[in-house]
């Protein structure tokens, strides 16, 4: 794994602290104004008198309660010198500084649902150390923990135009810095003050059509001009289509857009009539080849992919299959006339969060030094925290999931009683669909002690499985990217998987001639398939135990950090940019 670079945040050839006061100056009524956007000079009362600390900026640690912050070096003398001689070299970069405006419906750690906050949250963060300048736009739902939102700070408001009948709506801009990364949330009550980011269609499609016009106009109006506009899923999928529309005229049309698609069974399809009401976008964008789908819905998502420069997806094998009628959900002749933009770039994990020695979750941290000790620790604290029989020589399998069809959990519990053999244990944490969840609380206690079923999701338990499962399942029926096979290899757990998406390009089948491989797959989604690669995995692990902790360290080995991905990105961005 290659050293980290740290880097002080910049933001357009400013110091984080420096834009801040800069941010925090009058916007004038000379302004330029986007049609359908209204812009009002910020009262001088409402503005923030003082400069954001740089302990919330990111760039360095608050002090603990009760410290005191060290003294500043008085100008000159040996102090000074002593401090010049102790400097670290500054970062060089061959590649050119690039601004990316990230717009997606959640972050992690301020809202998180699935794999997309994950991403929101990590690639923006890699990409800073990758000098990229880079901006996330979020919206600001209530449900957001007021330990964040206390920190925000004003940034100014206008309103804007959004209907087709011209109606006007509070657009809020609130910052939070972290990491080096600016996250701009939208603020307007009447949109986002429910419990939950996602409701159901009827309360989302005005909600992600006024965010994604919303992200645009609050780029404008702050007079913060990307290169790049990365947007993520239907959610922000208008924002090209709002670019190439409604804001042609203004200095964000030199942007080039990219919009990543993280699963495509989730598209905004709606009625014609009420997107385009409450879009406000005009007739000719509701066309076959862009937004309209069928005889009179609209599809928010096809319309991105339309308008968009580039097209990603989050594994290169997915970005291959959506382009079949069986994993395409109806887009795939689409996908097919835009394939040449489409392309496919694996996700990673953050080490920040997800390192087995330094996991503050865990029972023992390990290393790949001792890992066959402490994960045996870790095994057995697993067994007696969740009531299983204790026993060294059991092999657990994991199963850490959304219980959904899309997950392939209707092989596994066809198969469960042949899996609980005697020699083997299940534990499994997650929600989702109730026959799913009734199906593991009834083989839990028809299996009691060797099967154990955590209906709930618990960021704590979750770690412990990954550090003290032997293997972790993941038979989905598809799967665009999946993290959980990552974060399993990265703490040692060898992965049980089918061959599908991002499965299938992180996932090498395990080759008992040469002894090569990281884990063990399966092709065909049938439960025989599946079956059999657990009794390959079981059968290894009981009998050829030195090969299995050879892949045990191959597996903690391997890189699946941001790092790879994040460079990827980059290169995408500099050659669109060009």
């Amino acid at each position: 794994m290659s050293k980290k670079k740290h880097v002080k945040p910049i933001r357009n050839g400013k110091t984080s602290s420096e834009t801040t006061a800069a941010g925090h100056e009058d916007k004038t009524a000379e302004k330029s104004i986007v049609k359908g956007v209204i812009e009002e000079p910020r009262a001088e009362e409402r503005q923030v008198a003082e400069v954001i600390p740089e302990t919330l900026l990111g760039l360095e640690a608050p002090a603990a309660a009760g410290e005191e912050a060290p003294a500043a070096e008085s100008a000159g003398g040996a102090g000074e010198s002593a401090a010049l001689e102790a400097a670290p070299p500054e970062e060089r970069y061959i590649s050119p500084r690039k601004s990316v405006a990230f717009i997606g419906s959640e972050c992690y750690p301020f809202v998180k649902t699935g794999g997309l906050g994950d991403v929101m949250y990590a690639l923006p963060k890699a990409l800073v150390k990758q000098n990229c300048d880079v901006k996330v736009i979020l919206p600001r739902y209530k449900c957001i923990p007021w330990e964040y939102q206390q920190k925000m700070i004003y940034s100014g408001s206008f309103h804007m135009d959004l209907c087709a009948d011209g109606r006007a709506f509070y657009v809020g801009i609130m910052e939070y810095v972290w990491d080096g990364v600016v996250y701009d949330f939208i603020d307007n009550e009447e949109f986002f003050s429910s419990g939950n980011p996602y409701t159901n269609l009827i309360d989302d499609i005005p909600k992600y059509c006024y965010f994604a016009k919303a992200a645009l106009a609050a780029l404008n109006y702050m007079d913060w001009i990307p290169d790049i506009i990365h947007c993520h899923d239907w959610q922000a999928a208008l924002v090209p289509v709002y670019l190439r529309t409604q804001f042609v005229n203004t200095k964000l049309t030199a942007a080039k857009t990219i919009l990543t698609i993280h699963n495509l069974r989730f598209q905004g399809i709606y009625d014609i009539p009420t997107i385009r009401y409450w879009s406000g976008l005009p007739d000719y964008v509701f066309n076959k080849d862009a937004l309209k789908v069928k005889y009179k819905d609209a599809n928010m998502l096809k319309g991105g992919l339309a308008y968009a420069n580039i097209i990603t997806t989050v594994s290169p094998t997915y970005a291959g299959e959506i382009q079949s009628a069986y994993y395409g959900e109806t887009l795939d002749a689409h996908m097919r006339y835009h394939s040449g933009k489409l392309r496919g770039i694996v996700n990673g994990i953050d080490y920040d969060i997800w390192n087995p020695d330094t996991d503050a979750r865990l029972y023992e941290n390990y290393n790949i030094t001792n890992v066959l000790d402490k994960k045996k620790e870790n095994k057995r604290r697993l067994q007696e925290e969740l009531g299983l029989v204790q026993d060294d020589h059991k092999f657990v399998i994991g199963l850490i999931s959304r219980l959904t069809n899309q997950k392939g959990l209707d092989l596994v519990t066809s198969i469960l009683p042949q899996i609980v053999d005697g020699h083997t244990q299940i534990v499994v944490l997650g929600t989702g669909d109730r026959n799913y969840e009734d199906a593991f609380r009834y083989y839990e206690h028809a299996c009691k002690g060797d099967v154990c079923s955590n209906i709930m999701y618990d960021e704590t338990r979750a770690h412990r499985i990954y550090a003290g499962a032997d293997a972790l399942l993941v038979p989905s029926r598809f799967e665009p990217c999946g993290l959980t096979q990552l974060i399993a290899m990265h703490y040692g757990t060898v992965p049980i998987v089918r061959e599908t998406g991002g499965l299938k390009d992180t996932v090498e089948p395990y080759n008992m001639f040469f002894n090569t491989g990281n884990g063990f797959t399966f092709d065909r989604y049938e439960a025989g398939l599946l079956l059999d690669a657990i009794n390959r995995a079981k059968t290894f692990y009981f009998e050829n135990r030195w090969c299995w902790d050879e892949m045990v360290q191959r597996d903690m080995d391997k890189d699946v950090s941001w790092e790879n991905s994040a460079k990827q990105y980059k290169d995408l961005y500099l050659d669109l940019a060009r």
